[in-house]
């Protein structure tokens, strides 16, 4: 795309990013994502009523340890903009994400509720 036709494409996205269907708490989507038709969502995540609630698209990958590749990526995301946003180091953040995320696995801090919806 065009740098001039992309800057007033996110302009005229960021004037409208939320109509009737957005929550005002929503994350945007990334400009790549907006882009590739062929992009898919595979996991959103909020919290609310103090807990944690998903959508996911499970069976995007027929192999479930492609969700460990997308966990990690995500991690390292995360670490990133800690270390853009508060200056923390991202190798001390990773760390302690993966210390926490192992722990969580071995000992759940809650149980999971609620239950799988199948696509619309």
């Amino acid at each position: 795309m065009h740098a001039a036709l992309r800057r007033e494409w996110h302009a005229l996205r960021e004037e409208t990013r939320l109509n009737k269907s957005d929550h005002p708490g929503q994350l945007v989507v990334p400009p790549e994502a907006e882009e590739d038709t062929k992009a898919s969502e595979v996991l959103r995540a909020w919290i609310a009523k103090e807990d944690l609630h998903c959508s996911l698209r499970p069976t995007i990958w027929s192999d479930p340890g492609n969700w460990g590749i997308l966990l990690a990526d995500a991690a390292r995301h995360v670490a990133a903009a800690f270390e853009d946003t508060s200056g923390r180091s991202p190798v001390e953040s990773l760390a302690r994400i993966r210390a926490i995320f192992n722990a969580e696995l071995d000992r759940p801090t809650a149980d999971r509720t609620g239950g799988f919806h199948h696509e619309h």
